[in-house]
């Protein structure tokens, strides 16, 4: 009698602790699925952030180049509106020599 209730006993336990084993393994086995796929989202997190940080750089080298244009011809404005001062300004003394002459001449006769 006490063989068969020992027996039981171990049978019960063995079956308890395969049971209990298998739940372990099915466990770990979420668990890993579990990190795979946090692993996964970090990486497309990873992604995403490196593709917006091009991006964002892209847009700044093209807003610095647009400006460095607009720059250069602002440049160029300021050298063309210099050449028509001095131009004018030559205009000026030109006909400001010529009236003299005029008068220089009117005074003579």
């Amino acid at each position: 009698m006490k063989k068969v209730i020992l027996s039981s006993i171990l049978m019960l336990a063995l079956s308890v602790s395969f049971v209990s084993c298998r739940e372990a393994a099915d466990k770990a086995k979420d668990a890993t699925e579990a990190a795979e796929d946090a692993g996964e989202v970090m990486g497309d997190a990873a992604e995403g952030a490196l593709d917006k940080a091009g991006e964002a750089v892209d847009a700044a080298k093209e807003a610095s180049s647009d400006a460095m244009d607009a720059a250069g011809n602002a440049v160029d404005a300021v050298k063309e509106a210099g050449s028509d001062v001095k131009d004018a300004a030559e205009d000026a003394v030109d006909q400001a020599k010529d009236a003299a002459n005029d008068v220089k001449e009117k005074v003579k006769n």
